[in-house]
């Protein structure tokens, strides 16, 4: 992991794992670890807001756009500062070099909801996919890891639903599977399996396009041609690309698209490290989905050799019998076994209650499902470059967009 993204990726971390839905946090949108207050929702919390609580967000962003747009012009032309703006400027100056990070600060002003709640039913629901999407991913010769990534782009839920019209845990558009599952059927974008199938061979021809892992995960919401783009301008400086590409449609959810992914396989790989209270991860479904599934699963892929373009600090091993794996942080997980079915917690609190939900299978937008999918870019015009088959895309993005 560059050490330059810890900041996105702490962000991230308590995005998933410390604030709530209740705890919206207002921060700057470059500036990830600048945190300018976390509000509290009051009333009843639902998947989306009330209009008080809308009111009240509209309200401290404001707030914070017009002290940020006040401090600005003051420090450009030298004017004396009170004791609030004083506050703010050192705070400001902690984080960033003051005199840059100034400019446009009031512009750069958003919200972000706490997803934790949402996070901990994904990790349940994993239970059921977890081993099944690992071995997938390993006969394609792409890192275990991969499997996470439904934690970013639908939270594990199988009616997830994004605005762009993809859909299941993969978030996949009719055009995007057509392209990568080989059906553009409702049916098959719903599959687990399928779906699975579809993202390893995504992930696996972005990785041979593009080299490197970074750009090839970040490709998965911002597309191959949008990254060899980056690419080609920057290298293989992912920072570089991270702060300086500057691409209409490349926003707020590209930029952090690998953080989050980075984040999510954090706790995923560690998941008792953060949610004390225990989880019940759902029995593992993956024999009967694999049986059903037998003519999808191809045969073992040659490993994608990692070292040659990951970053120097990212643990990187190789091996004869299996994929080349990395982990963000941790040692690789190849021979990890999650438990499934049980309770996993580091010291559970007195009374904890191991809680299982039914399974809701009908398809309805979620709120926070990714708009960015493999599909999400694949429109009219796709025929016309199925060779890249995920550019197009909408300049509306929003990374949970709640």
């Amino acid at each position: 992991k560059p050490a330059d993204l810890e900041p996105q990726v702490a962000f991230w971390r308590n995005v998933y794992a410390v604030w709530g839905r209740s705890e919206v946090a207002v921060h700057d949108n470059r500036y990830m670890d600048l945190v300018y207050e976390i509000v509290q929702l009051p009333g009843e919390v639902g998947e989306g807001y009330t209009p008080a609580q809308k009111e009240l967000l509209q309200e401290r962003l404001d707030e914070w756009r017009d002290r940020l747009r006040g401090l600005e012009y003051k420090l450009t032309f030298g004017l004396p500062l009170n004791g609030d703006e004083r506050q703010l400027a050192d705070r400001i100056a902690r984080h960033a070099d003051l005199r840059t990070a100034i400019r446009g600060a009031s512009e750069r002003v958003r919200y972000q909801r706490g997803l934790r709640d949402r996070f901990l039913r994904g990790l349940q629901i994993s239970g059921r996919y977890d081993r099944l999407f690992r071995d997938i991913f390993r006969r394609y010769g792409l890192p275990e890891e991969l499997a996470f990534l439904p934690h970013v782009e639908s939270s594990f839920q199988g009616n997830a639903r994004s605005s762009a019209g993809a859909v299941g845990l993969w978030q996949f558009t009719p055009a995007a599977a057509k392209a990568f599952i080989g059906d553009d059927s409702l049916a098959a974008r719903l599959d687990p399996v399928a779906s699975a199938h579809g993202a390893a061979r995504y992930l696996r021809h972005a990785y041979d396009r593009l080299g490197s892992w970074p750009l090839a995960i970040t490709s998965y919401n911002h597309g191959i041609g949008g990254m060899k783009r980056a690419k080609d301008r920057y290298g293989h400086d992912f920072m570089q690309i991270v702060k300086d590409y500057d691409h209409p449609q490349f926003g707020f959810a590209s930029r952090n698209y690998y953080a989050e992914f980075l984040a999510a396989c954090e706790i995923a790989l560690q998941p008792e490290l953060f949610f004390a209270e225990g989880i019940r991860f759902e029995p593992d479904t993956g024999v009967d989905l694999m049986e059903r599934h037998a003519a999808s699963t191809p045969k073992p892929l040659p490993p994608v050799h990692l070292a040659a373009h990951a970053p120097k600090s990212k643990a990187v091993k190789t091996s004869r019998s299996g994929p080349a794996t990395f982990s963000p942080t941790r040692p690789p997980m190849v021979a990890t076994n999650r438990p499934v079915g049980r309770t996993l917690a580091r010291k559970p609190p007195p009374g904890t209650v191991p809680v299982r939900y039914p399974a809701d299978q009908r398809v309805a937008k979620t709120v926070g499902a990714s708009t960015n999918s493999p599909g999400a870019n694949l429109d009219a015009r796709s025929a016309a470059r199925r060779a890249n088959p995920r550019e197009g895309v909408s300049k509306k993005r929003s990374a949970h967009p709640y």
